[in-house]
Parts: structure tokens; C-alpha cells; sequence
């Protein structure tokens, strides 16, 4: 039977960072920055999503991402009154700042303000070791 070294290093490194004391899945960042959008056309919704994707995913700092459409699974206590939902994760302020003021950012707020009903931002710190 061949040996394959790469498994055991995966295998080793998964393993090892467990055993260090995680607890359930990995937590992607440190700062999340949610968003919900309420759009006054909600047919507008997959050319805001495809902005994000294309502008906003590519700033840099961001170690985690998605933006996509309400899951309706049919919980009551779940809002699902806004038309698209976008998250982006950062590891410290710095890059938070740096996202803000990015010209993408910029660049995105200020063509979507004006098509929007409302909007939902949330930032939450996750001081988890």
C-alpha cells in the first residue's frame, strides 16, 4: 500500500487543533459585520448580490464572506422581512477600518443607498479564544 505523508500532516493538524480546546466548529473572525438590506425593487436583489461578490469580497482583510437571499424555512420567530443578507469577517479593526473606507465600499454604499427601503447593520465582536 502507497503512503501518502500530506494525510497524516491533515489528519495531525486537524487532530492537534482540537486538542488544543476548541470547542465545536471553527470561528471564521474575530469582527463580523452583518448587513440586511430592504430594497425598494426586490428585483434589484441578485445585481446587489452580484456587486457584493464582485466589489466588497474583494476588499482586502475580509477572512470570511457571503451575501445571499432570505432562507425561508418556514420558523415563525425567523425574520425574514429584508431581501438580502451580506456578512463579512475580519480579524482586527484595522482591517475592519480599511474595508469602511475601502473605494469599493464607498463605491457600493453610494449606488445601493438610494434603492434601498432600509438597512440593517450589525457588528459583532467575538472574543472567543
Amino acid at each position: 500500500m502507497a503512503r501518502q505523508p500530506w494525510l497524516l500532516v491533515l489528519a495531525a493538524s486537524l487532530l492537534g487543533g482540537c486538542a488544543a480546546g476548541c470547542i465545536g466548529p471553527p470561528r471564521p473572525a474575530r469582527i463580523n459585520h452583518l448587513a440586511f438590506f430592504k430594497l425598494k425593487d426586490p428585483a434589484d436583489a441578485e445585481a446587489l448580490i452580484r456587486d457584493c461578490d464582485e466589489k466588497l469580497a474583494a476588499i482586502p482583510g475580509i477572512v470570511s464572506y457571503y451575501a445571499g437571499r432570505h432562507l425561508d424555512v418556514g420558523r415563525t420567530t425567523v425574520d425574514g422581512d429584508y431581501d438580502v443578507g451580506f456578512y463579512v469577517g475580519f480579524m482586527t479593526k484595522d482591517d475592519y477600518d480599511g474595508y469602511v473606507d475601502h473605494p469599493y465600499h464607498k463605491e457600493v454604499v453610494a449606488k445601493w443607498r438610494p434603492k434601498l427601503e432600509w438597512l440593517r447593520v450589525h457588528d459583532v465582536l467575538d472574543e472567543t479564544p
